[in-house]
Order: structure tokens, then sequence, then C-alpha cells
């Protein structure tokens, strides 16, 4: 890594080593989950949960009878996809109905749901010294925390964090005798080669294709990448500049040319598990899947994965080509039992559950700075560990629109990437019907 990354790995490091000196540290509960008096006031209160399927969600799964015992609320728990999560938050939002106390979902759709005011605020909470037995402010990576605020009010506590990198098969760029991309040309050019060398056995990338929130935050990369953006300098809709086109364009050539067979299909699990069989070279997607790369239970690439910075075309993106997503769990408004809510998103995000939550899943996404420190950090990251740090220094926190329509934004340039990519659309047709709706959308305001 060059120099300037080891002084931000120095830093996330020492940082780590000064949250650790200071308050509870998040250790877990002090005299009975914040009470001075070591009793469980909140026993026999009952929470509704709704998180998206994850390694986090499901090492939390695991180590919630632990809370229970140690609080006495019960916790009922609901795992789904992510696909179908914020269509069924809206819905339990939109109800009033206090179905679900607490929501997990990305900043991006959080933005939405503190503008129509259906989650609250956390600053009160945070502040309470009776209710710190496992929230350590200073203990989050700083970034993470900052992009769970909206005018200055914290309205999420960061559960887990990602960037992107490009992961490569190192076995096969030494055979073939190929150069690390650093842009979409020799992007192109490797992912040619790899088809042609395998007789198209091997394809050359793949990508998320999916349509909606799939598709688009993989292909956001490409879009910073060849210098375009969301939103013009007049808050409107840009999706259908020239860069935009370029980006979707290449996107289209590179996957159906030397992309895997139904490819238009593939979300997250999907991309994921096809470059871990070793049936595709190269893939650009989160910083989260390195840990499935170097499992040996879940992959057959151990050791054989290289992990760089995503390409760019331009010498400049206008906001960096790597991204920055975080996902929050979120306090409802409608919630009867907050505190009781709060002690449950509090000892979720923890230091000391982090910590568990990596030997449990392989979770790298932990937004601990002590998490990041602890050896089992290191022995099962270590492979990408370096370049995960770097592209989450380096990312973009407008990768995606951070306004609150940003959802509808999202599926109708979902629905424009998928018409390009089955080949029902020119590409730049298709992005200018998705930047008229997209426009009315911000119109509408």
């Amino acid at each position: 890594m060059n120099k300037s990354f080891k002084v931000v790995a120095v830093s996330l490091i020492a940082l780590s080593v000064a949250a650790g000196c200071s308050g509870t540290n998040g250790t877990g509960p002090q005299e009975g989950a914040g009470n001075a008096g070591g009793d469980t006031p909140y026993k026999g209160q009952q929470i509704s949960v709704l998180l998206e399927g994850h390694p986090t969600s499901n090492s939390i799964q695991k180590m919630l009878p632990e809370f229970e015992e140690q609080t006495g609320i019960k916790v009922n728990l609901e795992i789904i996809p992510y696909s179908d999560l914020t269509s069924k938050a809206l819905m339990n939002f939109s109800s009033r109905s206090g179905r679900y106390d607490v929501i997990m979902d990305d900043m991006v759709h959080g933005i939405g749901y503190v503008n129509a005011d259906y989650v609250e605020p956390l600053d009160e909470y945070m502040n309470n010294e009776a209710l710190k037995s496992y929230f350590d402010a200073q203990d989050f990576v700083p970034k993470y925390l900052e992009v769970m605020k909206v005018e200055g009010q914290t309205y999420g506590l960061p559960v887990y964090g990602e960037s992107n990198f490009l992961m490569y098969r190192k076995d096969l760029f030494e055979k073939y005798n190929i150069p690390v991309p650093k842009t979409y040309d020799e992007l192109m050019h490797a992912a040619k080669t790899i088809h042609e060398q395998t007789n198209g056995e091997i394809a050359g990338m793949t990508l998320r294709g999916e349509q909606g929130i799939q598709n688009v935050y993989v292909w956001s990369t490409f879009l910073w990448g060849f210098g375009g953006q969301w939103l013009n300098e007049q808050g409107q809709s840009d999706i259908a500049s020239p860069e935009a086109v370029k980006a979707l364009e290449f996107y289209r050539d590179l996957l159906t040319q030397y992309g895997p067979t139904g490819v238009a299909n593939f979300g997250w699990q999907e991309n994921r598990l096809l470059f871990q069989q070793g049936k595709a070279a190269m893939t650009i997607d989160a910083t989260v899947n390195g840990a499935f790369n170097e499992d040996p239970d879940e992959s057959s690439i151990v050791g054989n994965v290289g992990y760089a910075p995503v390409p760019t075309q331009t010498d400049s993106p206008k906001g960096g080509a790597s991204t920055l997503t975080v996902h929050g769990i979120y306090l409802s408004k409608d919630s009867k039992n907050k505190e009781a809510a709060w002690l449950f998103m509090s000892w979720a995000t923890s230091k000391e559950q982090q910590v568990k939550s990596m030997s449990i899943d392989p979770n790298a996404g932990v937004t601990s700075l002590s998490a990041m420190k602890e050896e089992v950090f290191v022995e099962k990251f270590g492979a990408f560990k370096d370049a995960m740090l770097q592209a989450i220094e380096e990312g973009n926190m407008n990768y995606l629109p951070q306004i609150a329509q940003a959802n509808e934004m999202i599926n109708n340039t979902g629905v424009a990437i998928s018409k390009a990519l089955t080949g029902h659309t020119p590409a730049e047709e298709a992005l200018k019907e998705a930047n008229e709706l997209n426009n009315r959308l911000l119109e509408a305001k």
C-alpha cells in the first residue's frame, strides 16, 4: 500500500486505542443494563426488530439470548432480504402502527425516514448516562457515525459499513500476464483476455444486474468513475449526461460480452457466489465480500484473490468512484418501548458484540474501531484489510443521491440499467426516460 494509506491505517488504529480508554468502552452492561441498582426494570417488555439478511444480522440473532438474559427484554427478531426491506419498513412507518420498534436500513433510505418524521433522533438517548451501559460514541468509525446525522442530529447507529473494491483472481492474472486494471479500458481488456483464454469457461467479469438497488449500487461506481454524478449544481437529476451514458454503455458491453449467463438477474448473493466458486476472474462489489472469499468453508479461491481500488476512467472523479455505504438501525417514532429499543440498538452495535460477530459469521463490516484492532480481525481479514480500509477512507458519501426522493430515483435508474442490459432499450434512451421521471419527482417536492 502507498505511504498515504499507511498513515490512514495507523490513524484508525490510534483512534481505536483512544476509544478503548474512554467511558464504558462498549463492553456490556455495568450494574444491570444501565440501572444502578443492578435490577432489570425492562423485564417483561417486548420489542420487535426488522433486520436485513446480512452476516451482521445473522450474528445478532445468534447472540440475542445474551441480551435477553442481561436485560429481561424479549426481542422478536425478523430478518428479510435487503430487496424487500425498505418497502416493508415504509408500510410499517406509514401505518403508524408501531409494529416494529427498530428497523435496519442504509442511510440513503434513512434520510427519507427522517424527512417523513418516521424515526426518532437518538441524541437524548446517547447523552443519557443511565442508558450508556453498552454505548460508546468514541468507538465508532467517525465517518460511519457522521453519515447517520441529519442537520446535526443523529438518527441511527451504524451497524455495518462498507465500501467497494476490485477483486481479481491473482492466479489467472499471473498466468495470462495481465496487469491489475487502473482504468476501465484496462478492465475491459482484462475481462476480454480471460474470456478468450478460457474459451468462455470463466467469465471475465461478474457484477450485479438485478433491477433496483442491486444494479444501481454497483453501477454508481461506474457513473462516478466516468465523471458523472446524480445531481447537477441546480439540484436536478443528471443521469442523462454524456458521462452517465458512457458508464451505462460500458457496463452493458462488459457484462454482455464477457459476463456470466443470467447476470441481468444477479443480486449480491448470486454475484458473490459465482466469484467464490471460481467461475469469474473479476468482480467489483462490497468490501465485506472479502470475508467470504477468504473463508475456506465458503470459498474455493482462498488465497488466490487480489484486492485493488476500483478503476476510474477520469483522472479525478467528481466525488470519488469508491462507494461509502453505512447501514444503521433506527428507532421508530411510534415505538411504545423506546428505552428498551435503544438498549437493544446500543447492545447490537457495541464493541463486545461486534468482536464476537466476526467469529460467528464472516462479518468484515464492523463499525467499531476497537473491533478493527482485535487479533481476530487481522487474522480473518488480513488478506484484504488494507485495501478495505483504504476504500472506506476514500469512499464517496454521495455515491447515491442523499435526498428524500432517493428511493424512487434509484428505482427509476434501476429500470434503465435493466433495459440496457437486456438489450430492450439503448442506454441513452433508457437513461433519458429515467432522468425525466427523476426530475418530475424533484419538481413535485
